[in-house]
């Protein structure tokens, strides 16, 4: 068969470019988005579009490289880290400044993702896993995945300042709100909360505490959705979720289970230099965490390292 002509394939199995490629570590689905939009992407000889979708045997084109979509079987990995100040939630950092990925597992033919980040100043549980629709998924804001923290607050707090912060208060990007408030200790001018947000926007936890004239001193992540940051895990340490509790966190998000997924081949080149020109054929668009606050189920980290 010619290396670079596609395979016949059925309608049912096919999928958003985009999506395929992200599963595969190509690149981040809203990136390949841009450079579908730039007309950068070719789907069997074609320029691609924003829409299009590809089964197994179509041959994408990016970058003079080349891929046939296969069909794979579903082995993804997600952990949990713990993550210090002072590190980056980036692959690599201008100011050569550490960053989270430095310390994780290699991984052959996917990448991590970060779902959510942290900012260098705020440490804890900082969710990773190598399945692109999950991290899409508990990302979303129509998800309503629930982000837990740890605060410890400088100032005196007071029940008007708490009842605000509940209600809602105007930030610059839009209202915002802490879904759930709860005293953890302390006395005077610092004293611990918990806060839960319901959506991921850039510094919320700090800007919130900022809004009623108090400084947020220390800030921990310590829960995402059904994920939680075990109480003994040291920091700069990971553990990763077995199967089943990866599973957990794909249902919290109505995602089903997935026995294959689409993904990617490289082409090699000398397929591509024994290739002849084929007949590519176009092929055509097609067409909640709902409890929220602390989660009923979590999942128990596994292989500690």
């Amino acid at each position: 068969m010619n290396p670079e002509t596609p395979d016949p394939v059925t309608a049912s199995s096919q999928e958003r470019i985009q999506k395929i490629l992200a599963t595969a570590g190509v690149g981040s689905r809203r990136g390949l988005e841009k450079r579908i939009a730039a007309g950068e992407l070719r789907l069997n000889g074609k320029p691609a579009s924003l829409g299009d979708q590809a089964g197994p045997g179509d041959i994408v084109e990016m970058d003079e490289q080349k891929w046939r979509v296969v069909e794979k079987p579903v082995r993804f990995r997600t952990l949990v880290y713990n993550k210090p100040e002072g590190e980056v939630t980036t692959r690599s950092d201008p100011e050569g400044r550490p960053t989270v990925f430095d310390k994780l597992p290699k991984l052959q033919n996917q990448r991590w993702i970060a779902v959510g980040r942290l900012d260098i100043n705020t440490s804890g549980l900082l969710l990773l896993t190598s399945d692109g629709e999950l991290a899409n998924a508990m990302m979303h804001p129509s998800n309503g995945v629930d982000r837990e923290y740890a605060c410890r607050i400088h100032g005196q707090v007071t029940a008007e300042q708490l009842q605000r912060l509940r209600e809602g208060v105007e930030l610059e990007d839009g209202m915002a709100h802490f879904s759930d408030i709860q005293e953890a200790g302390g006395e005077g001018s610092n004293r611990w909360f918990h806060v839960v947000l319901m959506e991921g926007r850039n510094r919320e936890v700090r800007r919130l505490w900022q809004s009623q004239g108090l400084e947020v001193s220390r800030l921990k992540r310590v829960r995402y959705g059904a994920a939680f940051l075990p109480k003994h895990m040291h920091m700069g340490r990971w553990q990763e979720l077995s199967q089943e509790d990866h599973q957990v966190l794909r249902e919290d998000v109505s995602l089903p289970p997935a026995s294959t997924i689409l993904s990617v081949d490289p082409i090699s080149a000398a397929a591509k230099k024994t290739a002849r020109p084929g007949g590519p054929s176009k092929r055509p668009a097609k067409g909640r965490n709902k409890n929220p606050g602390r989660a009923s189920r979590k999942p128990h980290p596994r292989n500690k390292r």
